[in-house]
């Protein structure tokens, strides 16, 4: 298993970002592109998926990042949401829904899975870690 270095390297964000750019894709080629205040949303709460992950990740903490992690989790629930609301508007057809909501889906369970894992792990975040830079401080003896 690959070391993970950067938000870039975690799958959860990088299935996020493909979620992002299928959604962008709707917004050119159907009449969704025209629903402004439901194209708005459906653009933010996409983007808010991939956008808490990178920035829970880049604060160093398990328990930020399950906090922003969290915040993803219901950006997925708000974007299948919005793709409901865009196949009743008929601004997208059947199969253009169930592909993204297999998608969403399968991110969400992702997501949970990876927030068991982070609060099931003793790993704590490198803000946590000592270093020779910031060594323990010593206990004196008496």
């Amino acid at each position: 298993m690959a070391k993970i270095k950067s938000f870039e390297d975690l799958q959860v964000w990088q299935t996020a970002r493909d979620i992002c750019n299928d959604i962008w894709l709707l917004f050119e080629k159907t009449s969704l592109g025209k629903d402004f205040d439901l194209r708005n949303q459906m653009s933010r709460s996409s983007g808010s998926v991939m956008d808490n992950i990178s920035e829970g990740f880049e604060r160093s903490g398990n328990r930020e990042f399950i906090h922003f992690l969290s915040i993803a989790k219901g950006s997925c629930g708000e974007l299948k949401s919005q793709l409901y609301r865009a196949l009743d508007r008929k601004n997208i057809n059947e199969e253009q829904f169930e592909s993204l909501t297999v998608k969403i889906n399968l991110e969400n369970s992702k997501l949970g899975s990876f927030i068991v894992y982070l609060n099931s792990t003793e790993y704590k975040g490198s803000k946590f870690n000592q270093s020779a830079s910031n060594p323990k401080p010593e206990t004196r003896k008496k």
